[in-house]
């Protein structure tokens, strides 16, 4: 996997939220095997939770990565939900086309993350023609948090883990 494809498998996905209050993280139960990690970058606020679990092939590169970020929502805020995962989707896009990459996305459809409506989309990149990469962005918003799960990973890898994804997103507790 080139390094411009490692990046935006792990940054692609940071949803910007107005700040409130912090509050508890989100649980989920990542797939066994997969190294999980809590991301505290500096300079990030307190009300901002990150969760990245990677999965690895035998000499340790990145097969697929999932993250789970949540924010806390300023009191009184309406997140526009279609509006920020439109321009999250559209980062991605611009972000692999300077990269050389082409990419489809579908369209923006209704889903479910936990126990909260959400909104989802998947992108298909390639790179000369050939699928290189999938990467899902799921987003839902409830009253005093938002969240975006973003799973991403090599073509083959990200077919081959459907079902541990499944597994991981059904575990989600919010």
């Amino acid at each position: 996997m080139s390094r411009s494809q490692h990046r935006w498998m792990f940054g692609a996905c940071l949803f910007a939220a107005a700040v409130g209050a912090h509050a508890a993280d989100p649980v989920m139960t990542w797939p066994s095997g997969w190294a999980v990690e809590v991301v505290s970058p500096e300079g990030q606020a307190a009300s901002v939770s990150r969760q990245r679990a990677v999965k690895n092939d035998a000499a340790g590169n990145p097969l697929m990565v999932m993250e789970l970020t949540m924010t806390t929502v300023e009191t009184g805020h309406q997140v526009n939900l279609p509006g920020v995962l439109l321009e999250m989707r559209k980062s991605v896009q611009k972000d692999f086309a300077q990269g050389g990459y082409q990419s489809v996305c579908n369209k923006i459809h209704e889903a479910s993350l936990s126990r909260l409506p959400a909104l989802e989309t998947t992108c298909t990149i390639t790179e000369n023609g050939r699928h290189v990469l999938s990467q899902t962005l799921v987003a839902a918003v409830d009253a005093e948090k938002a969240y975006v799960l973003s799973y991403a990973g090599q073509a083959q890898a990200y077919k081959d883990s459907a079902e541990e994804i499944s597994a991981a997103r059904n575990s989600l507790q919010l």
